[in-house]
This record gives C-alpha cells, structure tokens and sequence, in this order.
C-alpha cells in the first residue's frame, strides 16, 4: 500500500514536471543546395551586364556577385562585368532551419571600358580615360579633417560634432604618411602605411607592437595592396575595401559611407566597432594643395545658386536624396527649365546642404529665400553652420502655407553673425519622416 501510493506521488510529479517543461520551437529543416538554384543570362542592352533570378523565392538571399558586389534581400538583381573573364557567383538561402549555397561560374568574353565611365569611379581613380588610378591622402590641413559624433546621428546631420580635429591636430600618430591608392583596373586598392597606422584605443590588444599615442594607439602595420575596393550605391552610397586594409583612423570597420566625392574631396562617414559613434574622414588627392576646407574651390558655390547651368554639389543626410531634373511644375511663380528634386528620408530631420566659398556677410543681406513645390502645407527649417566646426550654427523655422504649388520661402537671420556661417542646409518637410518630394529653386541671399 504505501509503494503504491509512493508510485502515484511519483507520477504526479512526473506529470507536473512535464507540463512545465518549455516546448522546443520548431526550426524546419535546413535548406539544401537545389534551394539556391538561380539562373542567369545577359541583359538586353548590354552583354557584360547579367541578369540574375534565383529559383524559389520564399528565402531571404544574399548574392555575392564574383566582381566585388554583395547584394542583400533581393531575389531578381545584375552585376556588371567591365572586364572579361570568369567570375564565381554565389547565391545563399537563409530559413529558421539554416542555410544553403550555390555556386556558378559566369564567362565574360571581352571588356567594355564604357561601364566604368561613372562619375564616382572617374573621381575616385582618375577614369579608364584618365591616368587610370588615384593617389589620396588624409587632409591634415583642413578642420575637421578627423572626427566623431554620434551614431545614430542627432539633427545636426553627418558632422562630427563631438571632436573635430583642428588643421596638423594628430600629427605624429601614423595618420598623415599614410596613402591610399586606388585602381580602376580590376578595381585594385593599395594601402601604404609606412610602417604604422593609428588605431581606436579598444583595438590595441589586436596589433601587438601598438603603443598610447594622442588619447588612441599607434600600432606598426604592413602595406596593404592588391586588395580591391567596391562602391555600391543606394540611400547610403558606400565604399568598401577587402581583406585587412582600411583607411585612415582604424574603428574595426572597412565599410564607409561616401558624403563627399569629386575630382578634389573625398568626405566619409564610418561606424564603430561596438556601435554608438561615427567617424569622419576628409581626404584629398596627393599633390593636390589644401585650401584648409577638404578639397577646394569645385565643391563650394556662391549664392544666388539656380540650377540652369552646371549641377551644384548638395549633399543629403538622413536617407533623403538629392538630383536636378527638368521642372516637373513651371507654373506661378517659377517656370524655371530646371530645379533641384529632393525625396525627403526616413528620418523626421532629414535634408541637404551645400557648402559656399565664403562665410555669410548677413550685415545688410540677412534673408535666406528660395523657391519651393512641396507635396503639402507644413514647417521647413533653414540653419546656418560653420563647416568647419558643427558646434556653430544658427536655425530658423517657416510654414509652407500650400501644397503642389511653387510658393517663396524667406527667413531672415537679421543680428547673426557675420563672417562665420559658410554652410546652408535645408530641412524641408521639417520634423515629418519620409515627408514627400520636394522642388526647389533659385536660392539667394537678399
């Protein structure tokens, strides 16, 4: 009688036990390599441009396309081969179960140099057409050259707004020898470093050999070459370097967020290792005579500024984009031929800005106006900077009274200061996310 009761217990126990015990989550099995089955074939226009399909389509995908290219969450997508040769392409499949992969070989029998006449590479390399490579260096004597703000960024924009490095501020540190040569044949990358680089304080134990030098680490690092570079462009255009090389001050990270590119100035953005911050680089090429700004004359501009002649450089942040097209509306109070078109970002603080050859005489000319076709009524915000130091700056609000019509927006920034403001951004659609398209037009200062 009591081993039988005593057996009962038991089992209840057991019972209890059992039911709390948590469920495994069913994963599904893995996929196999036929998942990742794709096709491909040349595209209709060009024959060094391939069209790639894969075959099921219910996975998350990430091809690596053999020529530099990796492409994430697409299942139709090309890449584009200006050299001949064999390039292997690989498609992986992702489920809850795990992964799978396939591979081809795709042959491409001659070269087509025209696909390399891009704006981006022509600047970053010199072009097919040019001396074919490009030599750049850190622009040591520029303000801001080296800094760090946050990530993710503040309203401010991609500044550094927490440290920026005055003109010949980390000399000694293994920055300012360093060279970085980059190829349009192949897309070769070079790295020569002269024996050291400098690196973030976390990453010291990483280069032995590496020593406390201006708040971070100086660490003794080999050249860096026949390593390849690859620029992708979407809401963020990036560049991207392979193998162990990098640019400039070393975060962990060899991806960077191109802000700036022309034939004189290169400006990018670039994470850190354990999130939270973002850094800054200005580079120009070597030879070229600083002008202590980050590139020179071309990449600044005087007011009024329309958009009837040569495309003025503004650059977006907060995932808006920027072009000139042709009037979309040259109706009211603008029938301009052309206007500059921006698709305002995700972010509610999204924008543009350009930069000008000298800082604002607000003195007797105090008022910012421009035209501006908004898709409805709302605030738009315009701030004066410095480009040199992001702390500086002066903001103003106005209202766009209507929608899908050209309407004058003015802001007077009467008792500023004068001779200090040399940078103009605009906020349109000010403090709504993904806030429309907007025109605008025939900036001044009155």
């Amino acid at each position: 009688m009591y081993i039988k009761t005593l057996s009962i217990a038991g089992l209840a126990l057991m019972i209890m036990f059992s039911s709390c015990k948590k469920e495994e989550p069913e994963l599904g099995p893995a996929p196999t390599e036929a998942d990742a089955a794709f096709t491909y074939a040349p595209s209709s226009s060009n024959p060094n441009i391939i069209e790639f399909s894969a075959t099921n389509t219910q996975y998350r995908v990430i091809w690596d396309l053999g020529n530099g290219s990796i492409v994430t969450e697409q299942n139709n997508t090309s890449g584009t081969y200006p050299y001949a040769g064999t390039y292997t392409v690989t498609l992986t499949v992702f489920t809850q179960g795990g992964s799978a992969s396939s591979s081809q070989n795709v042959v491409i029998d001659n070269d087509d140099l025209s696909l390399l006449d891009d704006p981006l590479y022509n600047a970053l390399t010199g072009g097919a057409d040019g001396p074919g490579s490009k030599t750049w260096v850190i622009d040591s004597l520029s303000a801001g050259h080296f800094g760090v703000g946050p990530d993710p960024e503040s309203e401010a924009g991609a500044i550094p707004e927490w440290y920026a490095a005055a003109a010949l501020d980390k000399a000694g540190v293994g920055m300012y020898d360093d060279r970085y040569v980059f190829s349009i044949n192949a897309f070769k990358y070079g790295m020569v470093t002269n024996g050291d680089v400098y690196i973030h304080n976390s990453l010291a134990g990483e280069f032995p050999g590496s020593y406390e030098n201006l708040g971070d680490f100086t660490a003794p690092y080999p050249d860096q070459l026949d390593e390849t570079w690859t620029i992708t462009i979407g809401e963020d255009t990036t560049l991207e370097l392979s193998g162990n090389s990098f640019m400039g001050f070393y975060s962990g990270v060899k991806e960077y967020r191109i802000i700036k590119l022309n034939d004189t100035a290169l400006w990018v953005q670039y994470k850190h290792h354990e999130g939270g911050l973002h850094w800054y680089m200005k580079y120009i090429p070597e030879g070229f005579e600083s002008s202590g700004g980050g590139g020179g004359d071309p990449v600044t501009y005087t007011l009024p500024i329309d958009f009837e002649g040569e495309d003025p450089v503004f650059n977006t942040f907060g995932g808006s984009t920027y072009s000139v097209i042709d009037n979309p509306d040259p109706s009211g109070i603008n029938t301009s031929a052309r206007v500059a078109e921006t698709i305002h970002g995700v972010e509610p603080w999204a924008g543009l800005f350009v930069d000008l050859t000298d800082p604002l005489d607000l003195s007797t000319n105090s008022v910012i106006a421009f035209k501006l076709w908004a898709p409805e009524a709302g605030a738009v915000r315009i701030k004066l900077e410095n480009s040199a130091d992001g702390s500086q700056f002066v903001e103003l609000d106005t209202e766009i009274t209507s929608g899908s019509t050209w309407e004058e927006v003015s802001i007077d920034f009467a008792g500023s200061d004068s001779g200090v403001y040399d940078r103009l951004v605009i906020f349109p659609g000010w403090d709504v996310p993904s806030a429309g398209t907007f025109y605008f037009d025939d900036i001044e200062q009155q």
